[in-house]
């Protein structure tokens, strides 16, 4: 076999082999399923407990917060990491009554509370989106930051809240519900706070002055 049969017959070999291998490919690519990630939970109950939590208002928020924080290297330069995050929170406000102290008086048909509980944040679903974030050589972002900043970021948020007129709208929406539900069924509700409990209800009363400024819509020509 002369040197030309032989350089043929290797190149028939390769060619071969580089067809079935595309042939043996294409079959069975058809039958070949994309590699899924695999996914494994556990949920654990740690406790359940009966609750009387009474919703009155609902409040949606929306927070720019900016983070920022400087790292001096032995006072020659800084470091720095900042960030920008945009939380939204729908907030709901109402009333623990197991925190309630009342009595009943059948014979007069009388409901005697001794005891109102302030109104408080009973529910608070957060969104958070993260941007403009720049990190530093050496000063950069771990998880435990991430997590602070989202936490300091609701606790700002649930201030903002609770300083909101979400609490006053919801006292005096138990305050009516609480008399016109009484009244309905002929019985009264008898208030005997205690001076503190009075005073610190007295803060949820009043509404607070808008901050805007409202104009006048112009007069239509007669």
């Amino acid at each position: 076999m002369d040197f030309t049969t032989l350089l043929l017959f290797f190149m028939t070999l390769g060619v071969g082999a580089v067809a079935g291998f595309v042939a043996f490919y294409y079959l069975t690519g058809r039958n070949r399923k994309k590699s899924e990630p695999t996914k494994e939970a556990t949920v654990l109950i740690e406790r359940i407990e009966k609750v009387f939590k009474v919703v009155m208002a609902e409040g949606y928020f929306t927070e720019i917060y900016n983070y920022q924080h400087d790292l001096d290297i032995w006072s020659l330069f800084k470091d720095k990491k900042k960030a920008l995050v945009i939380a939204k929170a729908k907030v709901l406000v109402g009333f623990d009554f197991s925190k309630m102290r009342l009595r009943v008086e059948g014979e007069d048909r009388k409901i005697i509370v001794e005891y109102f509980p302030a109104p408080e944040v009973l529910s608070m679903d957060t969104e958070y989106k993260f941007y403009d974030i720049e990190q530093g050589w050496i000063n950069r972002f771990h998880t435990e930051d991430y997590t602070n900043i989202l936490s300091e970021a609701k606790e700002t948020m649930h201030e903002k809240a609770m300083e909101s007129d979400l609490p006053r709208i919801a006292n005096n929406q138990i305050q009516l519900m609480m008399y016109q539900l009484a009244a309905t069924m002929n019985w009264k509700v008898d208030m005997q706070l205690s001076e503190a409990n009075q005073k610190m209800l007295n803060k949820y009363t009043t509404y607070r002055d808008l901050e805007a400024e409202i104009e006048p819509l112009p007069k239509k020509n007669d």
